[in-house]
């Protein structure tokens, strides 16, 4: 019997784990990730750069034909 209580307290600690690691994962790391593909998506479809640095002000035009301004790194279009 004690093995058995063993065995299903290690169980409930691997799924105490695996869902602490779910929760940091969407909580903290998706967000980031999800808002880097958007502005990647978004800055492929930019036009009107204007600026200086290394942050340009662009503008694109959202699915429902909303115009929005963001901020898009300058690009490299050196050719290699």
């Amino acid at each position: 019997m004690k093995d058995a209580t063993g065995e299903l307290s290690m169980t409930a600690i691997a799924v105490v784990a695996i869902a602490a690691i779910g929760v940091v994962f969407t909580t903290l790391i998706w967000p980031n990730i999800k808002a880097n593909i958007e502005r990647n998506t978004y800055c492929s479809q930019a036009y009107n750069c204007t600026g200086t640095g290394t942050l340009l002000d662009c503008t694109y035009v959202d699915k429902d034909n909303n115009e929005k301004d963001i901020k898009c790194p300058k690009q490299d279009t050196t050719v290699k």
